[in-house]
């Protein structure tokens, strides 16, 4: 599977609203996860590679992020009637997925993808970062460790969600996240 990156930020981008069922059985909305200090949209799946090598980095730094007033949502917009991989991307492994790695933010699915359509969403993982008004201050990667772990990267997300949390502005120069594409239905 070819690997994708997304585009540059687009500096002021106004988050958009959206409504979803959780894992947990329960509607989750953007305006309802939103933090004091920001939030952080993520787009991710269950079989991506790119995901699931940066899985426990991505939650660990989402703690953090949580602590820092940053409310955190991941969003599956994947097919599930792929062929390819629509089975491992259910619902049901959603719940197993989040549960094996601990997710201490809520996971939705996109059902018709159109939340993943609107916010333009291009692979796995895909980072929007917000401020506290809403708009958008980072679109880049988890950081440079990608497939295989670099010791002592830069937490590239980490610290640029934190410098939104504290100045409400993202880093001017921000490099585009990597992994598989949105499987969007035919």
């Amino acid at each position: 599977m070819p690997a994708l990156t997304t585009p540059i930020c687009n500096f002021g981008w106004k988050a958009i609203d959206f409504e979803l069922l959780g894992i947990d059985e329960i509607n989750h909305s953007f305006s309802e996860i939103k933090g004091q200090n920001g939030s952080l949209v993520m787009f991710i799946c269950n079989h991506c590679p790119y995901v699931k090598s940066v899985i426990h980095r991505i939650v660990e730094d989402c703690k953090v992020l949580q602590d820092n007033g940053i409310g955190i949502i991941a969003v599956m917009s994947n097919d599930v009637n792929d062929p390819k991989y629509g089975h491992e991307d259910s619902f049901d492994n959603m719940k197993l997925f989040a549960s094996n790695n601990k997710f201490s933010f809520p996971y939705v699915y996109d059902v018709d993808q159109k939340v993943g359509r609107s916010y333009e969403a291009v692979c796995t993982p895909d980072f929007f970062g917000f401020n506290k008004d809403n708009e958008l201050q980072y679109r880049g990667r988890l950081e440079a460790s990608q497939q295989q772990l670099i010791p002592n990267a830069p937490k590239e997300l980490l610290e640029a969600m934190l410098q939104v949390a504290k100045t409400g502005k993202g880093p001017s120069e921000q490099i585009p996240s990597i992994g598989c594409s949105i499987k969007w239905s035919e």
